[in-house]
C-alpha cells in the first residue's frame, strides 16, 4: 500500500485513477507486488482509507525523516547549514462545490502585483545538498518569518535566507538560535550601493548569498514540475501539508537518484 501511495503522489493520481492504473498498468502492478491473477489490486477506498491512517498518525512526518536518515548514511545529507524559503501552492477559489465555499483553512495573499489564494509550504533545505530536511505548511497569508524557528534541524551553523526574512534574528523564537543568519539585502538597498571598493564588496558578497540560495529553488521544481503538484488537491491544511511533506520525501530522493544509485554499488559485497 506504501508504494501504491508513492506512485499516486508520483503521477498526480486521484483514487479512482490509481486503481484504474493498477488494472491497466503491468508495471505500476509488478512494482507494488500485486498481480490480476490473485485479485490483489486494491480498491478506491482502501487506496483512499490507507491515506487518511497515514495522515491520521502523522507518518508523513516519519516517511521524511527515514528517508534522510538513509541520505545521512549515505553521506548526502551533512547538516551544516540551512536555506529556508517558502512557496505558494493554489487551491480552488470558485464556491461552485458541494458546500458552496472555499476552503476556510485557505487565505489569500498578494505577491508583487498578483494576488494568490491557497496555502504556502515552507522548506528548509541543507545548504551542501540542496535536499529538503524539514517542511511545514501554513495558510497563504502567514509571513515567511513567523516558521523560520520551525524549519531548522538545530545542528546548523549557517542559516540564508531571501529578504522576506529580514530581522529574523531578532525575534523571540530565534533569540535562542547559535547559527548565524545569512538574509539577502533588500533590493532597494542593493542597488543604492555606492560605487566604491565597499560597494562593489557588498554586492560580491550578495551575490556569493544568492547562489547559495539558488539551491532552495531546487525542490520546488521538482514538487511543481516534475511531480505537477502546482494546486491542493484536498480540503484543509492537515491533508495537503502530509501530502506536501510526501512529495518532498520522494523529491529528495529522486534529485539524489545518481548519487545513491553509486552508493549502492560500492556497498553492494
Amino acid at each position: 500500500m506504501l508504494r501504491i501511495h508513492f506512485m499516486q503522489q508520483w503521477f498526480s493520481l486521484s483514487d479512482p485513477a490509481m486503481e484504474e492504473a493498477l488494472y491497466d498498468i503491468a508495471s505500476m502492478r509488478r512494482f507494488a507486488g500485486l498481480s490480476l491473477a490473485r485479485g490483489s489490486v486494491p480498491d478506491e477506498t482502501t487506496i483512499l482509507n490507507f491515506r487518511h491512517l497515514l495522515e491520521k498518525h502523522r507518518l508523513a512526518e516519519q516517511l521524511l525523516a527515514q528517508v534522510n536518515t538513509l541520505l545521512s548514511e549515505r553521506g548526502l545529507l551533512l547538516r551544516q547549514g540551512t536555506i529556508v524559503d517558502a512557496t505558494i501552492i493554489s487551491a480552488p477559489s470558485s464556491t461552485k462545490n458541494q458546500s458552496g465555499a472555499r476552503d476556510p483553512e485557505m487565505h489569500q495573499t498578494k505577491k508583487g502585483n498578483e494576488w494568490h489564494f491557497g496555502m504556502k509550504a515552507h522548506i528548509g533545505v541543507d545548504a551542501d545538498s540542496g535536499l529538503v530536511h524539514t517542511v511545514t505548511g501554513t495558510p497563504a497569508n502567514a509571513h515567511d518569518i513567523t516558521q523560520a524557528h520551525a524549519l531548522l534541524h538545530g545542528q546548523e551553523s549557517e542559516v540564508f535566507g531571501d529578504s522576506g526574512y529580514t530581522g529574523v534574528e531578532k525575534r523571540e523564537e530565534n533569540r535562542g538560535c547559535s547559527a548565524r543568519w545569512n538574509v539577502a539585502m533588500k533590493p532597494g538597498r542593493r542597488r543604492a550601493l555606492p560605487a566604491s571598493k565597499l560597494g562593489t564588496l557588498i554586492g560580491e558578497f550578495e551575490h556569493v548569498k544568492a547562489r547559495i540560495r539558488a539551491k532552495v529553488e531546487h525542490p520546488f521544481r521538482v514538487l511543481k514540475r516534475q511531480f505537477g503538484y502546482s494546486k491542493v488537491r484536498y480540503r484543509g491544511l492537515v491533508k495537503n501539508t502530509a501530502q506536501i511533506i510526501t512529495l518532498f520525501a520522494l523529491s529528495n530522493l529522486w534529485m539524489a537518484r545518481h548519487q545513491l544509485a553509486m552508493t549502492a554499488v560500492e556497498v553492494r559485497p
